[in-house]
This record gives structure tokens, C-alpha cells and sequence, in this order.
């Protein structure tokens, strides 16, 4: 016996936290594995693709059973707890290779693979620096740059966020070369100066798991790998070691500003974007006094025109932009306004938030 007539959401939902990072289709068939190991009363799992490490645990002080560790593919197990009837009790049974789960009158046997292959990653946090912030504000932090990161990209440093400890106030930035967002928030107390390059993997898989709570996060930063420590969860992982650009030098300083409604601009983006080229997704933004208008069209010679009133005495402005891009920042701005700031024809476009120099979010210009 391994674990005796256990919940079965107190196995499904420490699954769930980890199944994000496992990938059936990695080289070493061990990977695509849950590790759980049983201590006492305290059971672990433990899932990794050797560049991130996702660890949770929880307590069943009715266990009796000899401490033991086996791994059993993640997704299998996972897929059997999720489809067996609410509140029934989970018997995981070892035999030989063998896990045998037994749930009501259902038995699912499955393969396994030694506990002692399982490639567990080697922390070395030595000299890391410790910061703490609000699981919930993080989330939003991450939420609002995230979308700007690379995805396919030679560039490898691009391909996730950088975070920036600066005195009392941690920074999280990601480009992809055509766009950066950025964002800035205070801690609660100075630190140490610190840069490191989360990848987006890693990103993406804090977003989910991250709680909308005051509840802390513990963050250690070291040079080449961070840990995070939050509810239940130690999340390990490597970090990208590049030179990120010069984030200060691409926020511009540009005078000629319009104030925005954010859903109404949103929306128009959204109804122009329908006729855009499909590949380039370009649309102009035309600025004259009071009146911005947004025009689209595509190779079958359609187009689409919207035109909005506004506040406005500036230059007259014609310049091109990526629809995507733009629809991407206003819908991770969640402000009810905005501000867009022009150079000219040739410059990049700023949006910020009124009254709110946490957050910038900066688009290159396109030829259309």
C-alpha cells in the first residue's frame, strides 16, 4: 500500500498545479512523470521539464503506510482523478512497476518508473536576494507586460520578462522588438539591486497559479536560477542569461497626447481590425483637430473607417501600427482611460495611464 483512501481532490488538485510544465513529448520518458513521494503524513508531488520545477505538498495525518516515492505519467493519473465521481476516497496501491489506483469499484493500473530517475533540478541559491509582494498584485504586474514577450525568436532573451529590483521598487518588463510594455511597483522595503530574465514558461505558469490574494509571495533571486514560495507551491527555475535591450532608451518623452475612453477605442480597433491586411495587420491612426480616425484595408481592396471626437489641437498625424499590438495593451491596461502619445509619422506610439507613471506600454510605427 502507498496511500490508503485518500480524497480524491486532495490528489487532483496538487496535479492540477503541476501538470502545467509536464510534456508527454520530451525526450526522456521520465519527464512526462509525476514524482510523489510520501514522508510521514506528508505527500509531495513534484513534476519538471528540466528548466522549471513545480513542487506542492499537503498533510493526511491518517496515512500509515511505509514511506515510499514512485513516478507515474502526469496526465494519465491526472485525467483518471478528474473523470471518478465527486468525494470518492483513493487507494494508490505499488506493485512491483505497477501503481494500481483504486477508486470505488474502478481499478486503473498503470506503468511507473523508479523514484531515484527522476531528474530532480539542483538549487543553488547561493547569494540570492529575498524580496516579498502580494500574490495578487504580482498577478496583475505580470498580467500587464506578459503579452509583449517574444514567442518565436532567435533573439533568446527576449523570449520571457525581465524583473528588475531597483532600490524599493521592482519592474517588469517585456519586448519583443516591435513593442515593450512596462510596468513599476513599490515594495515594502529597499533591496539590493537585482536583474533577472524569467522565461516565459515560467511567466505563464505563475499567472495561473498565482492567488488574487494579500497572501505574500517569497521571491529569491540569484544569478542563474529563481525560487518562489507561495501557498502550498515552490516553483524553481532556470533564468535566461542575455543582455536585455536598454528598456529606458525605447520609452519616449512625446508632448502631443490625446485622453481616451479605453473601451471605446478598444472597440474600434477591434471593428477595424476585421478588415485588416491578414498578415501584416496594419491599420493608420489619423490625427486632425478633434477627430481621430482609424482606417484598415486589405489586398481584396476593402476597408474600414472608424472616426472618434476628441480633444485634440495638435499636428495632423498619419502613421501605421500592428492592430494586434495595439488591441493587446488596452485590454491589459484595465483603466477606464487612457492617454496616446505621438512623435511623428515615423515614431513609435505611447500608452499610459491618466495620472499613473507605473505603467507604459510603447508600439513601433509600420509602413502601410
Amino acid at each position: 500500500m502507498f496511500i490508503e483512501k485518500i480524497e480524491k481532490d486532495n490528489l487532483l488538485n496538487p496535479l492540477q498545479k503541476i501538470i502545467g510544465i509536464v510534456d508527454r513529448k520530451q525526450a526522456s520518458p521520465i519527464l512526462a512523470n509525476v514524482l510523489i513521494e510520501k514522508t510521514e503524513s506528508n505527500i509531495r508531488f513534484i513534476a519538471t521539464d528540466l528548466e522549471i520545477q513545480i513542487s506542492t505538498q499537503f498533510t493526511d495525518e491518517y496515512q500509515t503506510s511505509p514511506d515510499t516515492a514512485i513516478t507515474v505519467a502526469a496526465k494519465k493519473l491526472h485525467d483518471i482523478l478528474k473523470v471518478v465521481p465527486e468525494g470518492s476516497k483513493v487507494t494508490l496501491d505499488i506493485n512491483e512497476s505497477r501503481l494500481l489506483v483504486k477508486v470505488n469499484k474502478s481499478k486503473f493500473t498503470l506503468q511507473t518508473l523508479p523514484a531515484q530517475d527522476f531528474p530532480k533540478v539542483l538549487e543553488n541559491l547561493e547569494q540570492a536576494i529575498s524580496i516579498q509582494i502580494e500574490q495578487g498584485k504580482l498577478k496583475k504586474l505580470f498580467a500587464m507586460v506578459q503579452y509583449a514577450m517574444a514567442q518565436q525568436d532567435i533573439r533568446y532573451y527576449l523570449k520571457g520578462v525581465l524583473l528588475v529590483v531597483d532600490g524599493g521598487f521592482l519592474k517588469l518588463i517585456a519586448t519583443d522588438g516591435h513593442r515593450l510594455a512596462y510596468v513599476v511597483t513599490k515594495l515594502d522595503q529597499e533591496y539590493p539591486k537585482s536583474e533577472i530574465i524569467l522565461p516565459r514558461k515560467t511567466v505563464n505558469e505563475l499567472i495561473k497559479l498565482l492567488a488574487e490574494t494579500d497572501e505574500k509571495i517569497i521571491f529569491e533571486l540569484a544569478e542563474n536560477q529563481v525560487r518562489m514560495t507561495f501557498s502550498d507551491i515552490i516553483l524553481v527555475s532556470k533564468v535566461i542569461d542575455g543582455k536585455f535591450p536598454d528598456y529606458e532608451r525605447v520609452i519616449p518623452n512625446y508632448t502631443n497626447e490625446i485622453t481616451l475612453n479605453r473601451i471605446e477605442v478598444l472597440q474600434s480597433l477591434q471593428r477595424a481590425a476585421i478588415l485588416s491586411n491578414e498578415q501584416f495587420r496594419g491599420v493608420r491612426i489619423v490625427l486632425s483637430e478633434n477627430n481621430l480616425r482609424i482606417i484598415s484595408n486589405n489586398s481584396e481592396q476593402e476597408e474600414a473607417q472608424e472616426d472618434m471626437e476628441i480633444d485634440y489641437q495638435g499636428p495632423a498625424l498619419d502613421v501605421g501600427f500592428n492592430v494586434n499590438y495595439l488591441i493587446d495593451g488596452l485590454n491589459n491596461a484595465a483603466t477606464q482611460t487612457v492617454i496616446f502619445s505621438f512623435g511623428d509619422a515615423n515614431s513609435s506610439i505611447l500608452i499610459t495611464i491618466p495620472g499613473n507613471e507605473d505603467f507604459k506600454y510603447v508600439v513601433m510605427p509600420m509602413r502601410i
